[in-house]
């Protein structure tokens, strides 16, 4: 798997945990108040600073009331980088 792929599939996956926080009609500041983060995690996890692992990423979907897949299973652009 290359590092490129890797990337664009990365950036899809962030877009799409953004994605959820709005649909969810929260603010980084009330997520992290949910995780007992501050709000710089919540944005560093956003931003792709810092990497999100599967136990986090539960704890997100449980906020946001979405199913793990749905930061996953989504289709990628070919022309996107």
């Amino acid at each position: 798997m290359g590092g490129s792929i890797y990337s664009i599939r990365y950036k899809a996956f962030l877009k799409r945990l953004r994605e959820a926080r709005q649909e969810a009609n929260l603010t980084q500041v009330e997520v992290a108040n949910k995780l007992n983060q501050p709000q710089s995690y919540v944005s560093r996890c956003e931003s792709g600073e810092r990497r999100v692992d599967v136990v986090e990423l539960t704890d997100f979907a449980m906020i946001y009331k979405k199913p793990l897949d749905y930061f996953v299973n989504f289709t990628l652009d070919n022309n996107s980088d």
